[in-house]
Parts: structure tokens; C-alpha cells; sequence
């Protein structure tokens, strides 16, 4: 009774950290079909629909011959007659057939998708009751594990996955299966060594990187205690906000590093504060290996204990003037940081980089460099491989290009948000608080061959997704579907298996692997009622989607996934009521929708910095009920969709 109850309590947990959409796998939903998810309230999930009039009805089926009545009937008490008894009820009604019914509402939603809770799966403090092995058994070809579905003969392990039979010892794979062989298990494999020596889990670094340019000398009118009005430029709100930050953490976290980068016409590196600072300038703001060179090589041996008043008086002699070098900045930020994995650069900026490495401002007759993309992706990249996390944040009433530079942050794992003189203290504030919780994480998930996975590149069963840096509350969702070829197959097997590999490493520098297994009833679309359907999973999903669609220009193919979506939550108010975070993810889909709807063309689209910030959050929305981090979940209100002109008209 007690290893049940103990297994029991495991489900539960990997349960709300992998979670499916749908209780079955629908193996005839198809991207390109009329629609294969009809629904109703008792069976068969239908929604019929009143007829047109122009359309001709279907013809009758023919009427089959009956066979001829007896010329007399028994009498009433005839010893071989009794009459039956009134039933006490009426039987169910036949579900009418699929084929046969007229008028049928055919949604295109896809059911089929499973969510993530990263945060939760690499913080393993959560599960110190979990089993540990020290490797897993991997299938030849496919790189499945040996699990709780797996079964041997003869010391030979016909994967699951894929069919491939591998030979694998008794002993070793008893430990594997051992007594957990059952629908789901959930394993961590962790290495008897860390890879690198011990890192304390404050040894990391934070990396203001700030705006000085010219324009950070605009004034907004800001009321006093007094009732009077004064007047604050964007560069003393920063300052402010970064006296508080720098106070925050020198309290709550008096070992961290913490470290000062300004830019303008000119990267200056004041580090620590402690020591001479560093100017790059002219020929050096191009030169990519000469400023990861230099920002990697700038010791930073003291902690905030220690520097805090240097630091101080730092921010207090910063004087706004020149152009806007972002990304030279951004680039000996981020080298800096890559000395201490785990780390973070907080970008503050109030305009487009317009000088060195990421330019974008560019003569009215030329269009913005090729090169500039590409800069912020390599850099983005190099992030992610030494554990950087980048947190970009421009003033509200600017044009900063935030679509490309908030790259940085997507890309590892950070955030995009506009302030203002008033929010911008309490914004730094909160993303310097953020804390990795893993560095290089990698999830890999695999079904049964004969599955695929939609938007994705890769087109088989098996499906790897480089995820980098992970904090607290990080959430993702993949769609799958069932090649037709395989629809009849895993109709008759009933169950379907599935498989997630998450691998990172911990801020200890260890490398664990995390491998959760179970399976999955198979059904057709008809079989799947409202109540079956986790509609937060699938809002997640559709937010994450629709917003990476649109910033890969894919507008159309956003449209059309948000307006499935739209009539799903539509149909499943028809059937229960809508709970309030369903409400809350109707509003997302509104977001999106406004945000979508100007646009005509999927060519070289330009995202307005408000735009752009909606969509970035989108991309790392999380489930409400999930996701006690509201900072990590969007929650966009109606209003938002009152903003008509949220994107630009394409150039």
C-alpha cells in the first residue's frame, strides 16, 4: 500500500509538470482537411447546424423489404406468449453517424498538444522523494529510453517507439523497469561527478547595461508629493531605478556580482566599479571578436558587499549625450556575464541603435542592413551557450526597433517590457530578482513512429527543441498528429506511447537528465467530449504559436490558427460555462487578433515596439492556474484590442 500511495503521489506531480490537451490522442485530425473535431453534449460530439435553403437535400436510403406478416397472432393467453413488462426506462438514443448527418460544424482546432511546465521540471528541490540511476538504456535508433512501457525477451528490447530491437542486459535492464513497469514513470539520471568544480549559487553576475545617448535627456512631467509637477528625464528615473536595484540586491543578495555598462556614442566599461574603466570607440564598435574579447577578459573579483558605494557613485556621474551604440554594448555586456554561468544583462535602452555592430538607422534609401539581423541572432546564440540570460526593456514613446533587439531576450530566456519614468524602477527591480534555474536545457520529445509534429522541421516521430536558459514559471507547448497511413494501426494497438528527455544543467554544474514516460488512449475525433479538453493548455499553445507565426511573418497561417481557436472556446461555452482564466485567455486571442488584422502581406513586416512587446510575451505565455509568477504570465486586458493600429503597414 505504500509504494501504490508513493507512486501515486509521482503521477500527480509529473502530471501537472507534462500535460496533454486532450484525454485521448485523435488520430484523424488533419491541417489540410475540412475539419475533423465535431462536438456535442452526449455523444459523438456533434453540433448539427440548420440546412440552407439552395441546398438540395440528401436523397433516401432505400427502404428494405419486409418480411410478410402472419396471417393470425396467438391469443392473449396462449401458454407460449407473455406479454413484457413496461421498461422502467427509456434506452439511450443511437448516436447518429458521422457520415450521414446533415450539416455539421467541423472545427479545424487541433486537440492534440502536450505543455511543459519547464520551471518546474529542472527545479528538482521539488522532488528530492524521486528514484536517481546513474544512466539510461537508449534505443539504437531512435534514442528512446528503456521505461516503465518497455518489455524484454530473451534479453532483447523491441522499442516501443520505433521497432528496433536492441539487446540489452538482464540485470542492467531490470534496474531500469525494476518494478515500475505500469502506464507512466517519471526518472532522474544523474552523473556521479558535476562537470566543472562547484559554483555557489550566488557566484553570478548582473550586468546593467545602460543607455546614456542624447535622448535620454527627455523630460516627462512627474507629480510630487506636494501636488506640484516636476519635470524627470529618462536618464534620472534611470538612475533612480537603479540606486534602488543596486540597494535590493546588495540586501537580499550581498555576494552577487553586479556590474555597470553604458553606452552612446561610445562603450564604457565601468565594471565593478572598482577599478579603471574600459572605452571602446571608432574602429572597435565594428570589430565583434576585439569586444567579446575585451568584456571577457574584465575581472570582476568583488561582490556588491564590497562595491556597492563605488557603484553608486558611479550611477551618480552618468551625463546623457551622443548617438545610440546598442549592440556593441550589449555584446561586452553579455561576454562579461559568460564568465559565471547562471548570470544576467538588464538592457535599458530609449532609441535605435544607430552606430557599430546592429546598426538599424540607415539613409532613407537603403533598407536596414542584412547584417543587423543576423548580429542579434549570433549574439542571442552565444547567450544561450554560456547561460546568459538578457532582459531588454525600452521607454514607452519610442521607436527602438524592439522586434529585433528583443531577440536577445527570447532567445535566452529573458524579458521584454516598455517602461516609463514611473514603472521603470519597479520593472529592473523585478527581472534583477529573476534567478536561472537551469543553463543548457534541452527537451526531446518522442511518440510513436508514425506521429509528426506540426510548425516543426523536423517531420518524423521524434522532435528536439533547444530551449537554453530556464526561469521560474517557463512554460512550453508542442502539437502533434497522426500520419493517415497510421490511423488504422494505432486505432487497433488502443494506446499510444510518448516520451519526454529534458536535459540541463544545474547552477551546481550538474548535468541531469529527466526522463518521463507514459501512454495515451487513441480514439477518433468523434469520441472526444468538451469535458475531456484542457482548454488552458490549448490557449497557451495557441498564444505561443500565433505569436511565433507572426514574428516569423507567417500572418496568414496566425490568423487562421487564432480563428480556430476562437471557435473551439466558442463551441465548449456551449456545453459548460467559461471559467475565469478561460476568459482571460479569450482576451489573448483578441490581442493577437488586432494585432494581425491590418496586415496583408508576409514580406518584410515591421512591428511597432508595442506590437512587438505584446507578441514576445505571447511567445512565453503560461498557464494561469499553473503560474503563480504573475510576472511570467501575460494578462491582457480588452482594452488592449481598442489599439487598432498595433503593427505597422509592411515596408
Amino acid at each position: 500500500m505504500k509504494c501504490f500511495q508513493f507512486e501515486q503521489h509521482r503521477c500527480t506531480q509529473t502530471a501537472a509538470k507534462m500535460e496533454f490537451a486532450c484525454s485521448h490522442v485523435v488520430c484523424n485530425w488533419s491541417p489540410d482537411g475540412p475539419g475533423v473535431f465535431p462536438m456535442g453534449p452526449e455523444y459523438d460530439n456533434i453540433v448539427p447546424v440548420k440546412r440552407q435553403a439552395d441546398e438540395v437535400p440528401p436523397p433516401l436510403p432505400p427502404r428494405r423489404l419486409r418480411k410478410p406478416r402472419p396471417t393470425s397472432l396467438p391469443l392473449y393467453n396462449s401458454p407460449s406468449f407473455e406479454p413484457q413488462s413496461a421498461p422502467n426506462s427509456l434506452p439511450p438514443p443511437v448516436p447518429p453517424r458521422l457520415d450521414k448527418l446533415e450539416g455539421v460544424t467541423r472545427l479545424k482546432a487541433n486537440v492534440n498538444v502536450v505543455s511543459l511546465s519547464v520551471g518546474k521540471l529542472v527545479d528538482i528541490s521539488q522532488d528530492s522523494g524521486m528514484e536517481t540511476f546513474q544512466r539510461p538504456v537508449i534505443c539504437g535508433k531512435c534514442s528512446a529510453a528503456l521505461s516503465c512501457l518497455s518489455s524484454l525477451q530473451k534479453n532483447v528490447w523491441r522499442c516501443e517507439f520505433c521497432g528496433y530491437e536492441n539487446s540489452v542486459d538482464e540485470s542492467l535492464a531490470a534496474l531500469c523497469i525494476g518494478q515500475r513497469a505500469g502506464v507512466r514513470s517519471d526518472d532522474l539520471y544523474l552523473p556521479r561527478q558535476s562537470e566543472d568544480d562547484y559554483q555557489n549559487l550566488e557566484d553570478t553576475l548582473v550586468v546593467f547595461c545602460v543607455d546614456t545617448s542624447g535622448s535620454m535627456s527627455v523630460t516627462t512631467e512627474v507629480p510630487s508629493s506636494n501636488g506640484s509637477v516636476t519635470y524627470v528625464s529618462r536618464l534620472e528615473g534611470m538612475q533612480d531605478a537603479l540606486y534602488r536595484a543596486l540597494f535590493t540586491i546588495k540586501q537580499r543578495s550581498p555576494h552577487r556580482r553586479v556590474a555597470l555598462v553604458t553606452f552612446n556614442d561610445e562603450v564604457v566599461i565601468y565594471g565593478d566599479g572598482t577599478s579603471a574603466p574600459i572605452t571602446l570607440r571608432d574602429w572597435a564598435l565594428v570589430d565583434y571578436d576585439h569586444i567579446w574579447e575585451k568584456g571577457v577578459t574584465y575581472h570582476i573579483p568583488h561582490c556588491i558587499a564590497e562595491t556597492y558605494n563605488h557603484l553608486i557613485q558611479r550611477v551618480k556621474e552618468l551625463r546623457e549625450h551622443g548617438a545610440t551604440c546598442l549592440g556593441p554594448a550589449a555584446l561586452a555586456s553579455v561576454a562579461m556575464a559568460s564568465r559565471y554561468p547562471g548570470s544576467k544583462v538588464i538592457l535599458c535602452t530609449d532609441g535605435k541603435a544607430n552606430i557599430g555592430l546592429g546598426e538599424m538607422e540607415q539613409a532613407p534609401s537603403l533598407t536596414p542592413s542584412a547584417f543587423t539581423p543576423y548580429f542579434y541572432t549570433q549574439l542571442a546564440l552565444d547567450a544561450v551557450q554560456k547561460g546568459v540570460i538578457i532582459s531588454v526593456m525600452t521607454f514607452e514613446g519610442t521607436d527602438c526597433r524592439l522586434a529585433d533587439i528583443g531577440k536577445l531576450a527570447d532567445a535566452t530566456g529573458g524579458r521584454v517590457n516598455i517602461v516609463s519614468i514611473g514603472t521603470v524602477a519597479r520593472e529592473i527591480q523585478s527581472v534583477s530578482e529573476d534567478n536561472v534555474l537551469a543553463t543548457g536545457v534541452k527537451a526531446t520529445l518522442l511518440a510513436s513512429d508514425g506521429v509528426y509534429f506540426p510548425y516543426e522541421d523536423e517531420n518524423n516521430h521524434k522532435l528536439v527543441r533547444e530551449i537554453g536558459n530556464v526561469t521560474k514559471g517557463l512554460e512550453i507547448t508542442f502539437q502533434f498528429a497522426v500520419k493517415p497511413d497510421f490511423m488504422e494501426v494505432f486505432l487497433q494497438k488502443g494506446t499510444l506511447p510518448f516520451q519526454l528527455q529534458l536535459s540541463f544543467k544545474t547552477r551546481d554544474q550538474h548535468r541531469i537528465t529527466r526522463i518521463i514516460t507514459e501512454q495515451r488512449p487513441a480514439t477518433t475525433c468523434s469520441r472526444i467530449f468538451a469535458g475531456r479538453l484542457n482548454m488552458a493548455v490549448l490557449d497557451v499553445h495557441c498564444a505561443q504559436l500565433c505569436a511565433s507565426l507572426t514574428m516569423e511573418g507567417k500572418v496568414q497561417e496566425a490568423q487562421k490558427q487564432l480563428k480556430a481557436q476562437q471557435d473551439l472556446l466558442q463551441q465548449v461555452s456551449r456545453w459548460r460555462p467559461i471559467q475565469k482564466e478561460e476568459s482571460i485567455y479569450g482576451n489573448w486571442m483578441e490581442t493577437m487578433t488586432t494585432i494581425c488584422e491590418d496586415i496583408t502581406t508576409e514580406s518584410q513586416l515591421t512591428l511597432s515596439d508595442e506590437a512587438a512587446k505584446v507578441v514576445y510575451q505571447m511567445k512565453r505565455a503560461s498557464s494561469v492556474r499553473n503560474n503563480n509568477n504573475s510576472s511570467n504570465t501575460v494578462n491582457v486586458q480588452k482594452k488592449t484590442t481598442k489599439k487598432k493600429k498595433a503593427v505597422m503597414e509592411a515596408v
